[in-house]
């Protein structure tokens, strides 16, 4: 049989020569495909053929690259969103951390299910519920105090499925076509519901999307002068929401400019998209993330309490928006 070490031998090449030269064989052929962890299915063709139109110089659909705006979801298009949205999970555990110097929590819901592992109750407190562990957990701190237990939490914290921590649980696609969007001239934005300063502290280390491009809902903030230093203190009032209508004012506010490019998962991300691509020319490009795929995933949509894709599903039919099937599209799921 002819192997690699007989080749070496014939030629009294050296062996370190031939393993770099392999090294660098298939680090072209990577880089020949900008999206390897994808199927060669029509998603990536669509995400292909929109780039190259885009950037082609002369193409009668050509975007400066400063109009070449990129904008995503997080939950349940970048990362893993069940059996809860990951920013829950930490004011869960949060409250739990803080109990012992809140014993009146043992009596009081929505913080004595939490207490309890009483899941249905808590849901059962609903927005009301939900929005004041938020402000009990993610108030109270400066901005420099948050970031710092965020970081703390998502070094120490494990998805109670896979076992790994919740920044490794992003979609390895998905990362992908970040980076091929950026090497293609666009800059790409998180437009999330979750908390911006709960993103900002790691969204560019794992996407690669600096702090300044975080897109998210926020608590009001106050600025005081602390020990003659100057800080912003997290206050338990919500400053803005931005999710479904929302997300296209954040955007304005933020971007000042209207994305040719829009990624969502739920139907949290319609107005997004409606706003993205229901805008005329120039060629725009609306995807949707659906998770069919529950053995290396989770598979869900219309009936589900977090990332319901229902509405936005429909409204794909009627816009073009493209689909990405987990299941049938993906290669890989998470980076290995």
């Amino acid at each position: 049989m002819f192997t690699v070490r007989r080749l070496v031998s014939s030629a009294r090449i050296p062996i370190s020569v031939v393993i770099a030269a392999l090294f660098l064989a298939a680090s072209a052929y990577a880089q020949g495909d900008p999206l390897p962890s994808w199927n060669d299915t029509a998603p990536k063709a669509a995400i292909v053929a929109f780039v190259e139109k885009v950037t082609k110089q002369g193409s009668p659909d050509f975007v400066p690259e400063p109009e070449r705006i990129a904008v995503f979801d997080n939950d349940g298009t970048l990362w893993v969103e069940h059996p809860m949205y990951t920013q829950l999970a930490f004011a869960l555990d949060r409250v739990k951390t803080l109990a012992p110097q809140h014993p009146e929590w043992k009596n009081g819901q929505p913080f004595k299910a939490v207490l309890e592992g009483d899941m249905k109750t808590l849901a059962a407190s609903g927005e009301k519920g939900l929005l004041q562990l938020i402000m009990v957990t993610h108030a109270g701190m400066t901005n420099d105090d948050f970031q710092k237990v965020v970081i703390d939490w998502l070094s120490a914290a494990r998805d109670p499925r896979f076992k790994r921590p919740y920044t490794e649980l992003v979609y390895q696609p998905m990362v992908e076509l970040l980076s091929y969007l950026r090497a293609s001239g666009f800059k790409t934005f998180i437009v999330s519901g979750g908390g911006v300063e709960f993103m900002r502290p790691w969204t560019e280390k794992v996407y690669g999307v600096p702090p300044e491009q975080v897109i998210g809902s926020s608590i009001k903030t106050e600025f005081k002068m602390q020990d003659d230093t100057p800080t912003l203190h997290r206050l338990p009032e919500v400053n803005f929401i931005d999710d479904k209508a929302g997300k296209p004012v954040g955007i304005n506010e933020q971007i000042g400019r209207r994305p040719i490019a829009a990624f969502g998962n739920s139907d949290g991300d319609l107005e997004m998209l409606q706003w993205t691509t229901m805008a005329g020319a120039p060629a725009r490009l609306g995807m949707l993330v659906h998770h069919t795929d529950a053995e290396r995933e989770y598979a869900y949509d219309r009936n589900t309490e977090f990332g319901r894709l229902d509405k936005a599903l429909d409204a794909a039919a009627i816009t073009g928006w493209t689909i990405i099937d987990m299941k049938a599209d993906w290669k890989q799921m998470f980076k290995d």
